[in-house]
């Protein structure tokens, strides 16, 4: 499955909001530098979907603010 994601660093609150099915607008309140914002996005998408961080990935958008993220499946 893939996700599309519109991510606001150095927002002040860390929240996922579902735009449509597969869309979704991350705020995360971490600094777009070093990838600690990526970090923080993949953290809250886990907690959001409740699956492992290890199932998530980015596959599109590291250094954008559009990300297109892998869900993968379970082993």
């Amino acid at each position: 499955m893939l996700l599309t994601l519109h991510v606001k660093p150095k927002s002040g609150i860390d929240k996922i909001t579902p735009i449509s099915e597969g869309v979704y607008k991350v705020f995360v309140k971490a600094p777009p530098c070093g990838g600690q914002a990526n970090a923080k996005v993949l953290e809250l998408l886990a907690k959001y979907l409740n699956i492992p961080k290890s199932r998530l990935q980015i596959k599109m958008g590291k250094t954008a603010s559009e990300k297109l993220i892998a869900v993968l499946p379970e082993l």
